[in-house]
């Protein structure tokens, strides 16, 4: 599949080397100055955009709100740029529905490993959401009140809809096919991403995401977990 990566970075020197970078790996791109512009760009691709690299601080409109935005329409992979400085922006992104991160400055090498690892997840998103091809059988999982179609990809709570992004899917999938199972940060990320886990912040992030959206009391949940010092697990129906 031919892949095309919308760069949203307000600094011209850096936004033409990440395009450089990518069209290395015959990646196709199209780039914007602001969030903004990012957004219009989007307007016209739609849905051939496979995943999207967005700074957080620029003018016109920053990084937070065009990701704010960008959820209401889509799920392809967003991979946040951030400086050391703006942590908590970061973490502000990833709870918005970022999925990833890197902080400035990175390397070439670091930022095609993570936009690989990205696009490898979402296309794999993709072929199940549209064709149900998977290595696991197509099933119903249930755990009272909380149901996920791995052949749909849709999850409902008391019936109703709960719209998730590709990797909140497939966390909770992980959680779902093992019941009680105590999972660290580190192994639900290494399970996910395919990666080392070398930081496990974003697990945090997409937890309490996940918390918020199926949990009807999300400080006292009844289906996600923690095992205080060792992490998350699905409660046993």
């Amino acid at each position: 599949m031919e892949h095309l990566i919308l760069v949203v970075e307000d600094d011209q020197g850096l936004r033409e080397a990440i395009n450089i970078y990518l069209k290395s790996q015959q990646y196709k791109t199209v780039l914007a100055e602001n969030g903004m512009e990012g957004l219009q760009q989007l307007d016209k691709l739609g849905d051939q955009v496979h995943l999207a690299i967005v700074d957080l601080m620029m003018p016109v409109m920053d990084g937070l709100t065009m990701i704010q935005e960008v959820r209401k329409r889509y799920d392809f992979p967003i991979i946040i740029l951030s400086a050391r400085s703006e942590e908590v922006d970061k973490i502000n992104g990833l709870t918005m529905g970022a999925d990833d991160y890197l902080t400035k400055p990175f390397s070439s090498m670091e930022l095609l490993a993570r936009v690989n690892a990205a696009l490898r997840r979402y296309d794999r998103f993709l072929e199940m959401k549209t064709t149900g091809v998977d290595d696991k059988k197509a099933e119903l999982l249930v755990n009272r009140g909380l149901e996920l179609n791995t052949l749909t990809k849709e999850v409902r709570v008391d019936g109703k809809e709960v719209h998730l992004t590709p990797k909140e899917f497939l966390i909770l999938e992980l959680l779902m096919r093992n019941p009680g199972l105590v999972f660290s940060a580190a192994e639900i990320y290494e399970s996910i991403w395919k990666e080392d886990a070398l930081s496990t912040e974003t697990i945090t992030v997409h937890i309490r995401k996940l918390r918020e959206k199926i949990e009807e009391n999300p400080k006292k949940p009844v289906y996600l977990q923690v095992v205080w010092g060792l992490g998350y697990k699905l409660r046993r129906d």
